[in-house]
């Protein structure tokens, strides 16, 4: 083999993160403040570009009730078989597939709901406290507003179980209450003229922001401040471990090294680990958005219409709708279809919030959900980790879910 034929190889570093996510970069955040140098390697041509770059942009500190639940049985047929409605399932033979399924089954109690959710609360709420410790530190523009957040129910049998999960966060400090339909339309006018609405959950604390300018505002902290390197357009073919060092083998052929390495790479992390004999069960589910212009009645306060399962969140002068779950959908490119019935829902919910007639942007994701709905935060051993599988709330849980991945991963030293 001559010279030339030898892939370059990287100077090493403390620590390498694999995706520069929200996650990803919550995650260097994390581990530059406690001294140490950091690379991010992410396949995309620049951070956020892949789940967290137009999703849902609630941050939901308060909301993270766990998917399976006792009325998961009751909704399974049409998870399972419906085609048309806001939950669709692609089929498959496929073992993983399979056992995420019923991994997911086995959380469909009222325990698992309960200690699921709570588990996820506590995440939240670090995570809330670690984004505030972060713009005193380091102002961010990123559309961030504490705007608060209705939760709306069709039934009467929803805001009962929804009085029910209030009861669970009490104790951890959550300000939640139930209101009528005429105190959340006073609370939010735009929701006038939805005569389906029997009740809602009114959370005053719950904040909005515009996770893909958060990331780049971000990104730029962590160069200018911290000394943190990124290499974008690199994606990682294989780990391993090579005497006491990590050695990440990138697809163009080049090699980078590290002591340690902490996997971030959403969807993308389960194939990755697999080589090493990790299993990490996550499950694609495909979601949707759209972002446009404020129409004539926008709300302000971020809304959640349960009955046809989106969320409506202001973004400044702009408004971003998500919605759909695709269960098993693998192909991030966005189904024109699938898109369009996310607006005509959109429409049908709140007929003025957005100008619907010039979509600004669409985007479909693919967010890597659990069974338990909370994430894998984990010290793997010999200088590995990963933090992965957020699903919906990736964006809420990124501060938090990092300082917890690098605390576990550096106390290894």
């Amino acid at each position: 083999m001559t010279s030339s034929a030898v892939p370059p190889v990287s100077p090493g570093h403390d620590l390498i993160i694999i995706g520069a996510g929200v996650v990803g970069l919550a995650s260097a955040y994390a581990a530059a403040r406690r001294g140490c140098s950091v690379l991010l390697v992410d396949r995309n041509s620049g951070p956020a570009l892949g789940t967290s770059f137009a999703n849902g942009a609630q941050l939901s500190y308060a909301y993270t009730d766990a998917m399976a639940g006792p009325g998961t049985w009751k909704q399974l047929p049409e998870m399972a078989f419906g085609r048309n409605g806001p939950f669709r399932t692609r089929w498959s033979a496929d073992p993983d597939f399979l056992r995420w399924g019923l991994a997911f089954l086995r959380q469909a109690s009222s325990a698992g709901l309960q200690r699921n959710t709570v588990a996820t609360l506590e995440l939240a709420l670090q995570s809330r406290s670690a984004m505030q410790a972060l713009l005193q530190q380091h102002p961010i523009d990123f559309d961030h507003a504490v705007s608060g957040k209705l939760h709306l129910y069709p039934t009467q049998e929803g805001v009962q179980g929804a009085a029910a999960m209030i009861a669970l966060k009490q104790p951890y400090g959550v300000t939640q209450r139930l209101v009528d339909a005429a105190e959340a339309t006073a609370i939010e006018p735009a929701l006038r003229g939805a005569p389906w609405l029997a009740g809602a959950v009114y959370s005053p604390d719950e904040e909005a922001g515009d996770p893909y300018r958060f990331s780049q505002g971000l990104l730029q902290v962590l160069q200018q401040h911290y000394g943190v390197q990124a290499r974008f357009g690199a994606s990682t073919h294989s780990l391993r471990n090579t005497g006491g060092q990590w050695q990440l083998q990138l697809d163009d052929g080049q090699q980078l090294h590290a002591k340690r390495v902490l996997v971030c790479a959403g969807i993308d992390s389960a194939a990755l680990l697999k080589p090493l004999r990790l299993r990490m069960p996550v499950m694609a589910i495909k979601g949707y958005s759209f972002t446009a212009a404020c129409g004539a009645n926008a709300p302000l306060v971020s809304i959640t219409d349960t009955k046809r399962k989106l969320v409506f969140c202001r973004l400044g002068e702009r408004i971003r709708v998500a919605g759909l779950a695709d269960l098993n959908d693998w192909n991030p490119t966005p189904e024109p279809a699938r898109l369009a019935q996310l607006i005509a829902q959109a429409r049908a919910s709140l007929p003025e919030a957005a100008d619907y007639d010039h979509i600004q942007s669409s985007w479909a994701g693919l967010r890597p959900v659990t069974p338990w709905s909370s994430p894998i935060i984990r010290n793997l051993g010999d200088g590995l980790g990963c933090n992965i599988g957020h699903g919906m709330l990736g964006w809420t849980l990124a501060m938090g879910s990092g300082e917890r991945s690098v605390a576990q991963l550096l106390d290894a030293r």
